[in-house]
Formats: C-alpha cells, sequence, structure tokens
C-alpha cells in the first residue's frame, strides 16, 4: 500500500511526502522506485500516527466490565473509526471476581487481535482509591491496597496489566505501589486525597504517573499545593480528558506550559455511549445519562466522558497555540511510550507498526489503517 500526496504529521514537524506500507509496518518514507498496485491518495490531507488511549472504559454501548471478548472488541470497533488505533481497556472499582473476568477479556483481546483497534494491555483504575475522591466509582466495592488483593484480581493475567490508578494515601498503597513499580506496571496517583506531601511520597514509591490531571484529586491552592503541585512540582506524567467539560480550557492551557507536551497524554475516560446517541447508560453497576456533551450520575457527578481522542485532539489544537504535530504526539507518541511500545508505536517512522490516520483540516478521520490493512473509511 502507498500513501501518496500527504503531509506527514512526524515528532517534530510536518513534511509532504509519500509512505510505503508493507507486511503491516511502515516500510518507506518517500519511496523513490515504487511498483505498488494499492495506492491511497490522500489528496494533500494530514497523515498522523494513530492515537492511543491509555484511559477508556467503554464505546459503542459495551464496557470493560461486560468481561467479554465480544465487549472489547466492540470498543475497539467503534473508536477506530475516531482514529484510535490503540488502547488499554480500563476496569473500575467493582467485585474482585469482576476485575478478574475483565482481565481474562482483556489478555485475550491483547494476544489474539480485534477487529478494530490494537489492545495493548488493561489500565486498572481502582479498587485502591480514596472513599473521599470516589468520583463516579462504586465506593461498595473499595479495597484495601494489598500485594494479595491485587494478586487475586489479575490471576493469571498478570502480563497483562500496563497500567494502575492507586490513591498513595491510603493504608498499604505505598507497599502495592514499590512492588507493582518494580515489575514495570506503571503506577498513576488519581482518586486521592492525598496532600501535596503524601503525594510526593507517592512518587518516591514509584508513582510515575497520574490519573486525569484537576479531576477527584486535591486541588493546587498557594497553602496547600495538593497532588496538583505534586504532579507540577516533578516530572511524572499526567494525562487530560480535554472535551472543556472536565477541565476549562485556560487550565488545560496552565497545565500544558507547566508540564510540556512530552509529559501530558490526552485521553478520553469514554464510557459505553461513546459514538451512541443520548440516552440512559451503565457505568460500574450505577446509572449514567448522557445529554449536552456530558456523562453524568443522578447527582450530577461527572462519569466518564463520551469523548473520542480526535474531538480531544481539535479542542486542544483551536483552543492552544501549540502546533498540530505537538498536540498529536500528545495522543500518539505518549500513550506509546505510556505502554512501552514506543519502539514500534506512535510515531511514522520506517520499521514501525502501519497504525496510520488520514484527517483533513478540521481533524475528520477519513481513513484509518491498523496494521497496515485498512479498517475504516468514512
Amino acid at each position: 500500500m502507498l500513501i501518496k500526496n500527504c503531509n506527514i504529521i512526524f515528532l517534530d514537524r510536518i513534511e509532504k511526502g509519500s509512505v510505503l506500507v508493507k507486511d503491516g509496518k511502515i516500510k518507506e518514507i518517500n519511496p523513490k522506485d515504487n511498483t505498488e498496485t494499492e495506492v491511497i491518495d490522500a489528496n494533500g490531507m494530514y497523515l498522523s500516527p494513530g492515537f492511543i488511549d491509555v484511559h477508556i472504559h467503554g464505546a459503542g454501548g459495551h464496557d470493560t466490565m461486560d468481561g467479554t471478548f465480544e465487549a472489547i472488541n466492540e470498543i475497539a470497533k467503534t473508536i477506530v473509526k475516531f482514529g484510535t488505533t490503540s488502547f488499554t481497556p480500563t476496569t473500575m472499582t467493582v467485585s474482585v471476581d469482576a476485575i478478574n473476568k475483565s482481565m481474562h477479556a482483556i489478555k485475550n483481546a491483547k494476544l489474539n487481535g480485534t477487529d478494530g483497534a490494537n489492545v495493548l494491555g488493561a489500565h486498572l483504575e481502582g479498587p485502591f482509591i480514596s472513599p473521599s475522591a470516589i468520583g463516579a466509582q462504586n465506593p461498595g466495592f473499595l479495597q484495601v491496597p494489598s500485594i494479595e488483593t491485587y494478586k487475586k484480581m489479575v490471576g493469571d493475567c498478570d502480563d497483562a496489566v500496563t497500567s494502575i490508578t492507586v490513591a498513595p494515601e491510603v493504608d498499604g498503597a505505598k507497599e502495592l505501589i514499590e512492588y507493582l513499580s518494580k515489575k514495570g506496571i506503571v503506577c498513576s496517583i488519581g482518586h486521592t486525597k492525598a496532600t501535596y506531601e503524601e503525594a510526593m511520597d507517592g512518587i518516591k514509591c514509584g508513582c510515575s504517573h497520574s490519573t486525569h490531571l484537576f479531576n477527584a484529586m486535591t486541588p493546587f491552592t498557594h497553602r496547600a499545593p495538593g497532588v496538583v503541585g505534586a504532579v507540577f512540582d516533578s516530572d511524572i506524567t499526567t494525562e487530560t480528558i480535554s472535551d472543556g467539560i472536565h477541565i476549562a480550557f485556560p487550565s488545560l492551557r496552565v497545565a500544558y506550559k507547566q508540564k510540556g507536551t512530552d509529559k501530558v497524554l490526552l485521553v478520553t475516560d469514554a464510557m459505553m455511549a461513546c459514538g451512541m446517541p443520548n440516552g440512559k447508560y451503565g457505568l460500574g453497576g450505577q446509572d449514567v445519562f448522557v445529554e449536552d456533551g456530558a456523562a453524568r450520575l443522578e447527582s450530577g457527578t461527572l462519569a466518564g466522558s463520551i469523548l473520542t481522542l480526535d474531538r480531544a485532539v481539535k479542542n486542544v489544537y483551536t483552543n492552544s497555540e501549540y502546533p498540530l504535530y505537538d498536540v498529536v504526539k500528545m495522543a500518539s507518541y505518549n500513550g506509546a511510550r505510556h505502554c512501552k511500545v514506543e519502539d514500534r508505536k506512535g510515531m511514522i517512522k520506517e520499521g514501525f507498526d502501519a497504525d496510520l490516520i488520514i484527517f483533513d483540516e478540521d481533524i475528520n478521520v477519513k481513513k484509518v489503517i491498523v496494521n497496515g490493512k485498512l479498517v475504516h473509511e468514512a
């Protein structure tokens, strides 16, 4: 497959050119000799690395907690239409048995592939979080952080865990963070009432990321810098739900200026209503009502989002001064690094997996290629 007449989005620039794809990989950029019969003319549109979503619960009417390969596959098929070519299905604070069941479905999808976006592993959001920063999680299923409970949750799917969200101030959390971070699992500070000092202790123990910056964490104030202050005052990475609902755009700009675009990932935190009409849905066993672009519990608490990564990119691009390649990096390469696959994903580079998107000036996705195969055409 030859993709010609495109504006190629590299990590640090955009250049006109063409890309040759062979055997699922990017074989050559600007090939001189080519007899390829399958040619895609991008007509001057952008060719971008596929987006990588490291925090997503569901889409297309399905949820990670459905606990089946079919559910993960349907999520993968829905989000690929919006340019997401890889993701980490995200669990909730539910029963240990339900998490274990979902882990088997995620591992199956990681090993055997899907009909849409690649599954890179699982993100466990809870159950080792603070009852005082529960957000839309279910307080009835909170667990005291322990290695033993973690092992029960993941069972023989330990090798399919990419990351876990933990409140570092909860008793037992620090020991678990040390254990998991030594195993190469990304420990992320989230759903937490930690002070600045407690958050910094968590970082010393091995936390290297923070979950949905500003949301469900202690805010930054001039005398109590909180978790937000610890994120700003350390070199850990963070993620933002850039829908203009979870965080105001001026606050996003402040965060990006503080952290730099290398340290922020764009995520959706999407739930099953993503890609679906308004109405009543579920999340972690709780009713969620979707209207006016937001997903909320009956209490009004935000319950995930219905954001897609193409819209997140557009929102940040149109509400900041960053060049498009910087914004795309936050939705692709930074996620690849988080999932430790930056040696083969997240960039348009020879030898890398051919996970590619073609989109227009308004970031409307026109074509999506996963592992060298055209899987979606608008």
